[in-house]
């Protein structure tokens, strides 16, 4: 019996779909759905469904067939091509600080579960019209700080929305950029900010 083509990365052989799934699989694979549902690949309900078995998997085999059809790599996968123009920022055993002077993607990817990241924009450089940033987080915050005149706006696929707390509503300068927040928190929160204009 063979394992078939794994072109892909999503067909797994018969040993692997058995072994036990960590929590960072159930994370990843609950990362790729939403930003399949931000996509509009999968609807609010369906997200929530396979959300829910995501996080309840125990094998890598309900972990893959629940992104079979979203042509996304392997949990355990890493992103390239289409998303190289994407900054991954997952905590691992430290907060994480994105500051200073440093260059905006189109797309940004933030999750936490205990601890914490902090994106701040106001020294970024940013060429992009429009920036995406997907932020999920489990008892953890994330907080956005961006600069006076950027318009911010919620979409419509995240989930839990009182935990998501937009405090950057000075008006917006149709010439700068629109960041647009995925987000997807549980038990912790999704802060985004302005700096307070000096006098």
């Amino acid at each position: 019996m063979t394992d078939g083509e794994q072109g892909s990365g999503l067909t797994t052989s018969q040993g692997t779909v058995g072994l036990r799934a960590g929590d960072a699989d159930r994370e990843s694979v609950a990362e790729q759905l939403r930003v399949a549902a931000g996509d509009g690949r999968i609807d609010l309900a369906e997200l929530e469904e396979r959300l829910d078995r995501a996080y309840a998997a125990k094998t890598y085999g309900e972990l893959d067939v629940l992104v079979a059809d979203l042509s996304y790599e392997r949990p355990s996968g890493s992103r390239s091509g289409a998303d190289a123009e994407t900054l991954v920022l997952k905590t691992s055993l430290s907060n994480i600080k994105q500051n200073g002077r440093w260059t905006v993607p189109r797309r940004i990817t933030a999750e936490c579960r205990m601890l914490s990241i902090a994106i701040d924009f106001t020294e970024a450089v940013c060429a992009h019209r429009d920036v995406t940033v997907e932020a999920s987080c489990g008892t953890g915050t994330i907080q956005l700080i961006v600069p006076q005149g950027w318009a911010v706006r919620i979409d419509g696929s995240s989930t839990n929305t009182a935990h998501i707390r937009n405090k950057a509503t000075a008006p917006a300068d149709p010439t700068l950029p629109t960041l647009t927040i995925v987000g997807h928190p549980r038990a912790g929160h999704i802060k985004i900010k302005q700096p307070r204009r000096k006098r």
